[in-house]
């Protein structure tokens, strides 16, 4: 039976020419191994997550989700008013130095003085708080020196009074004093009067009668016309009525405004919160006019009071904790996690694939002439390699990085980049591998016979000899795929590599930057880790699958 089965067996016998064939035995070889098998299986996983995936997933590389939340948002400041604010009378002009002048006249006692351009000016003190300023003349008037007014206001400890509609300023007492007539410039007062309405606009006669009336205690004033009336409400505060009793005005001694733009603030409003500031209160509830009621809170530092208040703001959503709407959570930025990673699967493996791709094509070039025709083409190319070997890449990469962070190029533009300049600096050991196979090849018989039978050189190297090499460069090149994706993912992660908005697993890997990110937001950077992890061993896993079957010397 076995002579018959061996007549049988012909030497052009299909069965034996797959027995034979040595792609077939590669392939079998290879296929036996289950760690180049499971790297197989990886790595298309990776393609379909990261190319149809990133097809499939309903959000884009790039976009941001928002949440709203309650927040305590400033809303107001109020400060006790330590400053004189000056309402200037219509027509008037007031020296520059006014507000310096008047500080150190006031501070001395001394209520009529000169300023920098000639100009003589009075003050009228109302209260400690407020002054009339007027512009000041010296007259000799004994009879109103002896005036009941006069004698009146040195009684009540005035250096100002009326007669016959005028007002007077006077300095010291009887015969030794000094009587001025005045002209009417400004008031200054260390209060504040805020209008119902913001509409409202209030006259020099307004601020005036409102000041002076609050100042001297009195009930009612006429201005513009019109007749109000004062309500005191505590220290350093007033509302101001109109004649048929409707809110006009309120003037207080502290300074509120708003920290949003836009908004007015009521005197209600500045009326119920120095009521609280008064009371130590450190929150209180106010009913706007559209009838919303909300609740204020107060903090004080250093005599200024903030006050806050909970509103309904939209805001990124950061560190979103995963979800059904994003089940490996969001980033920084607010962007889905598992998007990010589709997208910058993509730009990892495309950097690895397209840099390989340059490695090899320059190493095969260069080694591949430099082994073929040797001597001194030989070693000038071999010194060009070591030159190049020489280069020191990471300061390389630093500087490329910094260069274009400088120029501001666009994250497109800085993967092609990448791809050129990884490239360029990682082809020489592939050369080095090209010219020793080659070295070896070229004085075996065959290439003999193609040279004696007229083969043009390009022919000999690039169709006979590079072939031969093939087996030993898809090793290499398996293998450093995997090398190429954490060189990029180095550079992201340092800064260096692809940049927001674009995505790659190594500027995902950036997060860990932050050691709170990194122990709080473990889903923001172990996905990436892993993916990374699994792409790297799975090339290797193939190399190794490669290597040992491409090995002639590997047990059967």
């Amino acid at each position: 039976m076995e002579n018959e089965n061996r007549e049988q067996m012909k030497l052009d016998d299909a069965a034996r020419v797959r027995v034979l064939s040595p792609g077939m035995m590669v392939a079998k070889r290879f296929l036996r191994n289950r760690l180049a098998i499971t790297g197989i299986v990886i790595i298309i996983c990776m393609f379909l997550f990261a190319f149809i995936g990133a097809i499939i997933t309903p959000y884009t590389e790039s976009q941001v989700f928002y949440r709203t939340e309650q927040m305590r948002k400033d809303y107001a400041g109020a400060v006790a008013l330590d400053e004189f604010q000056m309402f200037t009378a219509e027509g008037a002009e007031v020296p520059s130095d006014i507000g310096s002048k008047m500080l150190i006249g006031i501070g001395k006692q001394e209520y009529v003085f000169e300023t920098r351009d000639g100009s003589l000016i009075g003050l009228a003190k109302l209260s400690d708080s407020t002054y009339m300023i007027y512009g000041a003349e010296r007259i000799k008037d004994a009879k109103l020196m002896m005036s009941e007014e006069c004698k009146a206001a040195a009684a009540a400890g005035r250096n100002w009074f009326e007669s016959s509609g005028k007002t007077y300023l006077v300095e010291g007492e009887g015969i030794r004093g000094s009587l001025y007539a005045t002209t009417e410039l400004a008031i200054a007062s260390k209060v504040s009067v805020t209008a119902y309405d913001a509409s409202t606009a209030f006259s020099f006669d307004f601020y005036k009668g409102a000041l002076t009336a609050m100042s001297l205690g009195e009930t009612s004033f006429a201005a513009d016309g019109g007749n109000y009336t004062i309500e005191q409400e505590g220290e350093g505060s007033a509302m101001v009525h109109t004649a048929d009793g409707a809110n006009y005005a309120y003037v207080s001694n502290m300074n509120i405004n708003s920290f949003i733009g836009g908004v007015f603030l009521t005197p209600d409003f500045k009326e119920l919160l120095i009521e609280n500031i008064s009371s130590g209160s450190e929150s209180f509830e106010y009913t706007d006019e559209e009838g919303v009621t909300d609740t204020y809170m107060i903090s004080e530092k250093n005599g200024q009071y903030t006050v806050k208040r909970y509103q309904t703001t939209r805001v990124i959503d950061t560190y979103a904790s995963p979800s059904k709407e994003h089940p490996l959570g969001t980033d920084a930025n607010g962007m889905d996690m598992l998007t990010r990673l589709m997208y910058g699967g993509r730009i990892s493996l495309l950097i690895g694939f397209v840099v390989v791709a340059i490695e090899l094509f320059l190493g095969v070039l260069f080694g591949g002439v430099a082994g073929f025709f040797g001597g001194w083409v030989d070693t000038l190319l071999m010194r060009f390699v070591d030159v190049i070997y020489c280069i020191p890449s990471m300061p390389l990469y630093l500087i490329l990085g910094s260069i274009m962070d400088y120029y501001k190029v666009s994250p497109t533009v800085r993967i092609y980049m990448l791809c050129v300049v990884i490239g360029l600096i990682g082809w020489v050991g592939i050369a080095r591998i090209v010219r020793g196979q080659i070295l070896s090849l070229r004085e075996q018989e065959f290439m003999t016979a193609a040279e004696a039978t007229g083969i043009s050189v390009s022919r000999r190297i690039f169709k006979h000899l590079v072939p031969n090499v093939i087996p030993q460069l898809v090793v290499f090149a398996s293998m450093e795929v995997g090398g190429v994706i954490l060189t990029e993912s180095t550079l992201s992660f340092l800064g260096l590599g692809i940049k927001y908005p674009a995505a790659s697993w190594g500027s995902i890997l950036n997060a860990v930057n932050d050691s709170y990110v990194m122990t709080n937001y473990l889903f923001v950077w172990i996905p990436a880790g892993f993916m990374m992890l699994f792409t790297v061993l799975a090339f290797n896993f193939i190399g190794d699958g490669l290597r040992d079957a491409f090995d002639p010397k590997m047990k059967r």
